[in-house]
This record gives C-alpha cells, structure tokens and sequence, in this order.
C-alpha cells in the first residue's frame, strides 16, 4: 500500500462538476488500495477576486488582515471536496492549515514553513478516511493565519509528502499536461519534457515558469520529494516526473537546454551617481530585504570620480514598495537620483547540459541581436543564462531562442 499526495489547482476545482471529476479521481486511486491526501486549491479566480475586494476598502491592505481573507478560498474548496467525496460513498475529512497546525514564520503573504504536526492527519489515514487539506495557509506561533505566497498549494503539497514520507506527489493541473520547453502558448512546437531534475525547474519557476511554485521545487529538492506533473483532464497519463538529476540527463546532446522561460512581472531601478565605497550595497538592499523584497539581478558600473550607478530588479508586485524605499535610501546616502522601468521582462534559457558545454550564452546573445532585441542586463548560473529585455519583445525573443537551439518537436 502507497501513500500518494494528491494536489489539485484553482482550474481543477472551478466549479460543482470539475470538484466531481477531482473525487472521483482520488476515489479510483484509494481503490487501488492507496492512502490518499489531498491538497486543495481555491477555486478557479477567487484569490484575484478576494485580493480585488481587499484593494477596494484598503489598498495597500493590511497584511495580516489579507492573509485572513485571501485564506478562505483555500477553505471553501477544501470542504467542497470533502462533501463530494463523501456524497459518492466514501469517507473523508478535511483540515485547514491551522487544525493539523502547519506552523509558519509570520511574514504575511509570504510565510515560510517551520513544522507540521502530522497527527491528525497520520490518525484519519489510519481510519481509512480520505484526507484533505486546505493549501497555500498556514499558522504563526500567536495563532495567526497566514498565507505561503501565489502557489503555495503546491508547498503545502511537497511539505506534507516530506512529512509523512509519502510515496509521491502528484500535482494535477488543468492548463497543462506536464513542464514543457517552453510557454506553448508562444511556441505552439513546444516539447513536453518526460523528466526534469530540481536544479532545471528549481530555476525554471523562479524564472517565470509558472507550473510550479519555485519554493515548493526547493523544497521538494531538499528533501528528496518526486513530483509528478500530471492533466486533471485525462488523470491517469503520465506528465513530467521532477526528480534528483542522474546521468541521462547530462549525457546526450540533445538534452543541452532543457527550456526557455520568460518572467513579465519584472521592474527595474537604478539609484544614480550614488558613492561607491564600503557598505553602500548593504545599505540599498538590507531594507529591501527586511521587507521581504526579492531582488535578483544586480549591475553595479565602473566608479568614475568615487560614485557609481546601481541597477537591480525586483518583482513588479512589490515594484512601489521597492522604489518607495529606494526613493528614502537614494536621498540619505546623496545620490542624484532613482530612476526606474517597470515594462521589462526576462528570458532565460535552462539546462543542466550547459555544465560541460561552452557557448550557450553566445548563441542566445547572437539570437537575439539578429531580432534587433537589446539586452539591458545579464544573469548566469551554471545551468541558466538570464537577459533583460523590453517588454515589448518577449514572445518574439522566447519564439527566437526555441527555434534557435532546436527545443520544438518535430513535426
């Protein structure tokens, strides 16, 4: 008897008869004599929409009040599930993230996961029952609510597989099928990929992929977790498996790049003529980071005269946060000045074959200069090369580079 992790996204659960097709889908797998856990999403829209009516009376909301009401879509659905599993015959029980008690830090929107009390949960399965849980909230040593950031249902997912040590988990989804080389919603020849390792889409979801949530891939990494990608719409087909990278990934050349990603929800700032001495990057992004801004890329130019420019970039949903603080921070150090572009995007190429093959990041410049494409800045990895580019130009750039290192099936 395994134990499988199930979780389902907001599309998988959009309504009365999609909540059907999902039950009896976990119905079939506990038939097959598993234990099953699921994890739930809210339903298909309602977290915009929640967020949407926070924004009405409060914008920016209150954190910890956002955290509360962007919550209960997670509970809504959960139950749905429990109801229909049960008006088909079967016993189940459902648990919000506060009830087995997935302990959290108390960064609203954003918590991180500190432990799980897996009791209630280990004590239903023994029952036979079905359990499912609420994803994407959990709970602060003080008894809040809080919320893992857009995603988090899939961190609740891998978190409980790590915890109960569950054969694997599954993560079904409507809008695709599995990890492909690309969006193929640009490329309509995009590849799907039959296995990926967790460094490759580790940095694929951090680089605008958005099958997965990036921390649930680091996650899941850590703790050794095999995800398996897999279509709510046709359940028992085999997606993308997301495993530890073994030698037939690296061995053939024609697993060099393992996809292209893009990310629209990218900003950019630059503080101006700012002194360039000691302890000046410490003092421009420490308070970013104590408020949970993300910043990626980081260009510092040459000093000229003992002061310097410094670019970075920050998500474009903490965009107004980041220039706010940067704004303070420019005029306590003397800077001229913070200037800034919130119409960038990146594109990125992966793939573990980048490791023991040179000219990767040459050929994505030679590409994208042939499209007349300006890059602003550049990132590297070991397996990722990362450019800034106008807004403007993605698909063109992401269509380009595909073609550009033969990723497209063959038709």
């Amino acid at each position: 008897m395994a134990l499988i992790v199930q979780k389902y996204g907001g599309t998988s659960l959009a309504n009365v008869e999609k909540i059907r097709h999902v039950a009896e889908h976990v119905i079939r797998t506990k038939q097959r004599g598993n234990d099953v856990l699921v994890v739930a999403s809210a339903m298909a829209g309602e977290t915009d929409r929640l967020i949407k009516l926070a924004r009405s009376i409060m914008d920016p909301p209150d954190e910890r009040e956002l955290d509360v009401v962007t919550s209960s879509g997670e509970q809504v659905s959960s139950g749905l599930l429990a109801m229909m599993i049960k008006s088909l015959g079967h016993d189940a029980i459902s648990f919000q993230g506060h009830q087995i008690r997935i302990l959290t830090s108390n960064n609203y929107s954003k918590a991180r996961i500190v432990k799980i009390d897996d009791e209630k949960i280990k004590k239903a399965l023994s029952e036979g029952k079905i359990v499912v849980v609420a994803g994407f909230q959990g709970v602060d040593e003080e008894g809040n609510v809080t919320t893992l950031g857009r995603g988090g249902s899939d961190l609740t997912a891998v978190a409980l597989t790590a915890v109960l040590k569950a054969d694997v988990c599954e993560l079904y989804k409507d809008d695709v099928d599995g990890v492909y080389t690309t969006d193929p919603s640009i490329c309509s020849n995009a590849r799907k990929l039959k296995k990926i390792s967790y460094d490759e889409m580790l940095e694929m979801a951090s680089l605008g992929s958005k099958v997965l949530q990036a921390r649930a891939v680091g996650f899941a990494k850590k703790f050794r977790v095999p995800i398996h990608v897999r279509p709510t719409s046709r359940p028992e087909e085999e997606g993308t498996w997301i495993v530890e990278e073994d030698e037939t990934m690296t061995e053939m050349e024609d697993v060099l790049i393992s996809g292209v990603t893009y990310d629209k929800n990218q900003a950019k700032i630059t503080v101006i003529h700012v002194p360039d001495r000691p302890g000046i990057a410490a003092k421009i992004f420490t308070p970013l980071g104590e408020e949970g801004i993300v910043v990626d890329m980081i260009v510092q130019n040459v000093s000229t005269e003992g002061y310097t420019d410094m670019t970075f970039t920050v998500p474009r949903s903490d965009f107004k946060k980041a220039l706010r603080i940067t704004e303070d921070i420019a005029k306590e150090l003397g800077a001229k000045g913070v200037t800034f572009d919130d119409r960038i995007a990146m594109v990125s190429l992966v793939g573990v074959g980048m490791k023991t093959h040179a000219g990767v990041a040459s050929k994505m410049f030679s590409t994208l200069a042939r499209e007349g494409i300006n890059i602003m800045m550049i990132s590297t990895s070991e397996i990722r090369v990362s450019c800034v580019i106008d807004e403007k130009y993605t698909e063109l750039a992401v269509r380009a580079i595909h073609d550009a290192f033969n990723l497209g099936e063959e038709k």
